[in-house]
């Protein structure tokens, strides 16, 4: 029998879950406020792994996904450690805000500082009592503002085993994305472990899509770890699109927009993908492709200003291609049987 889990003042015994609050805070009117973590001690050793989500308050996909996580039958036989944190970023969960109360970007934040912002003492408080005892994280993020994302993984691959690490999670897109300085990331890889970033759907909305892609994945990566069976090996025919790099679109002019291109649909350099008209002559301008590529990102908002972002292109070297390869893994994601208990089968 394993040793118990001790966080916090609290002890989780081996073979069972515990939900543990950490303080972090009062409100203005002297409320409380803690972090949550739920712990699944397995019964067997094995690595630990973390789960969070809502680093940023409005990005609510990965609540769910991991709720979802936690109701999955095969944890009752877990290989090592689970923490989730479901909401991070309490404060901006319950105002619906991207940010804290401080106006600042946790995100941007870490390794964090104990006698900081109060938003580095959060960013102090997650790595010291989460991340540091972790062996490997997975931090699941949306689209921001009225943008949506096509499910993919953001990468720092320095190694085959984290390449083969995300392989595994099986994301239509893995992009190679650099560390940026204060980002959760880099303070991981500093401390000696490694994060991988789910980013897929739009900030206070929930996709079904997504959401799959996203619990599907985590556990194909428990898989690989080692701490779950092989009923959540990834065993799909397709392997994710691998991009080196990613850029915006722009909106040449202002005015309505309207796309002709969606996520996930391969583009080359010249073609139109989009159209702005002016509201008063009737004039249209394209949207034209600068680069050929993948739609990974796209807004949602149909009123738009010159430069505005429109539409998020990951660079790859055979779009079309890589178009049916995403294709077949959306139809891998809609067709695992990942469905929520309310759901009628």
């Amino acid at each position: 029998m394993r040793t118990p889990f001790k966080i916090g003042g609290a002890s989780v015994t081996a073979g069972s879950q515990g939900l543990v609050d950490l303080p972090v805070a009062h409100l203005s009117n002297h409320t409380p406020v803690t972090l949550p973590i739920r712990v699944v001690h397995g019964r067997r050793d094995g690595p630990t792994l973390f789960v969070s989500a809502a680093l940023h308050g409005d990005e609510i996909l990965g609540v769910e996904i991991i709720r979802r996580l936690l109701n999955t039958p095969g944890l009752k036989s877990l290989q090592g450690t689970l923490l989730c944190v479901p909401i991070v970023n309490v404060f901006g969960f319950l105002s619906k805000s991207r940010y804290l109360p401080d106006g600042r970007d946790l995100n941007r934040m870490f390794p964090g500082y104990l006698h900081g912002s109060l938003a580095a003492q959060l960013a102090h408080l997650f790595m010291e009592q989460i991340a540091r005892r972790s062996d490997f994280g997975i931090d699941l993020h949306s689209g921001s503002n009225n943008r949506a994302n096509l499910p993919q993984l953001r990468v720092d691959v320095v190694t085959p085993e984290l390449r083969d690490l995300a392989e595994a999670f099986g994301a239509p897109v893995i992009l190679q994305s650099g560390l940026r300085e204060g980002s959760l990331r880099k303070a991981a890889r500093e401390a000696g472990l490694e994060v991988i970033v789910y980013e897929a759907g739009e900030a206070l909305r929930l996709d079904e899509f997504s959401v799959r892609g996203g619990v599907r994945g985590i556990l194909h990566v428990m898989h690989h770890l080692g701490m779950l069976g092989p009923k959540h090996a990834n065993r799909q025919k397709h392997r994710s699109v691998f991009a080196t790099s990613s850029r915006w679109i722009r909106a040449p002019d202002g005015g309505i927009f309207r796309a002709l291109r969606g996520l996930g649909d391969s583009i080359a350099a010249g073609d139109v993908i989009g159209g702005i008209t002016n509201p008063y002559e009737g004039t249209d301008v394209p949207v034209l492709a600068e680069v050929d590529g993948i739609i990974i990102g796209r807004t949602n908002v149909s009123v738009v200003n010159r430069a505005d972002a429109l539409f998020h292109v990951a660079k790859v070297a055979h779009p079309k291609p890589a178009t049916g390869q995403i294709g077949g893994i959306s139809d891998a994601i809609g067709e695992d049987p990942i469905f929520d208990e309310d759901e009628i089968v």
